[in-house]
């Protein structure tokens, strides 16, 4: 009995030991296996922020979706457009609208617009507001400058469609525009190149009326732009060129000679055809219209007889250039 109940305590012992040696190998596996994890955890922290530090400078943009997410979505700026304002023009009041930012461009308008929000000019023509408007609008106004490649030159839209047999602009047949005075065309047949102005009841060229408009509205872009479209332009008769000179003096300060220095140089080219013409005698007796085209627009004849002096003088010196001088 007492070797039975020893044995039975001993297989007993025996039992146990065992567990307790896998119970303490199974707690020292777990504590090896969560360090190691720690460990690992660790690393992917530190993998994981190396990784971040170049990305945010380069991929702001797409962190920034992650952070803002969070954040109640920022309602977009809203562009207010440039109101409408109403242009009254002309002794009829017709009725033009434009942007307000459009119509600032020009001095005239943005200190007019700081006054009220509505225009009246009442001494302009509608036809050369018109072409102002879409100066303003798309930087030129009909006829266009275009750029021919081909011959590497300036010329004005549509004009070769224009036949060779068209004929000039008709000016009202009265007083000194009459045909009985005389007359004659400075070059080929035109495009379109006068406006009628119903202040004046007469004929000018659109492109000297734009070039005053301009220099009224303070466009120094628009002034050249206008005056080297009426460079290209020909077929110009006598009367519609002397109408438009003196208007072009009677609306430009002193200081502006860019104008009419064209007209007095387009008159001593053509001087042939000016001195056969019975309205460049006609106008030169009266010495100007002051009254019908404005004060300071019989100024242009003594500036064409200054002129053709200077180039009698030039013509002079010239020929004595080329003279060999006397032996005394």
């Amino acid at each position: 009995m007492f070797k039975r109940s020893f044995r039975s305590r001993d297989a007993g012992n025996s039992q146990r030991e065992p567990t307790q040696i896998s119970t303490s190998t199974d707690s020292q596996h777990r504590v090896d296996k969560s360090a190691r994890l720690m460990k690992k955890s660790k690393r992917d922290l530190q993998k994981l922020s190396n990784l971040k530090q170049p990305l945010v400078g380069e991929n702001s943009s797409r962190t920034q979706p992650q952070s803002t997410q969070a954040k109640p979505a920022e309602k977009p700026l809203a562009i207010t457009p440039s109101p409408i304002i109403t242009i009254t023009v002309g002794g009829e009041g017709r009725l033009f609208a434009a942007h307000e930012d459009i119509l600032c461009q020009a001095p005239l308008f943005e200190r007019m617009l700081a006054q009220s929000k509505r225009i009246l000019l009442e001494d302009e023509e509608p036809e050369v507001f018109s072409a102002i408007l879409e100066y303003l609008y798309k930087g030129d106004y009909y006829p266009r400058l275009l750029h021919n490649q081909q011959q590497d030159s300036w010329e004005l839209e549509d004009s070769l469609s224009i036949p060779a047999n068209r004929a000039a602009p008709l000016t009202p047949p009265t007083g000194n525009n009459s045909p009985q005075l005389g007359g004659g065309y400075a070059g080929q047949f035109p495009i379109e190149p006068t406006v009628f102005l119903s202040s004046l009841n007469q004929y000018l060229l659109r492109d000297t009326v734009v070039y005053c408009a301009a220099e009224r509205y303070g466009l120094e872009e628009l002034k050249r732009l206008a005056l080297r479209k009426q460079g290209l332009q020909t077929g110009i008769d006598v009367g519609t060129i002397l109408r438009s000179a003196q208007y072009c003096y009677a609306h430009t300060p002193d200081s502006d000679s860019r104008l009419r220095a064209h007209y007095l140089a387009l008159i001593i080219r053509c001087r042939k055809t000016f001195k056969r013409s019975g309205t460049m005698q006609a106008e030169m007796e009266k010495c100007g219209s002051s009254s019908v085209y404005g004060h300071g627009s019989g100024k242009l004849f003594f500036d064409l007889f200054i002129a053709m002096c200077n180039h009698l003088d030039d013509v002079i010196d010239a020929s004595n250039a080329t003279r060999t001088p006397k032996t005394i």
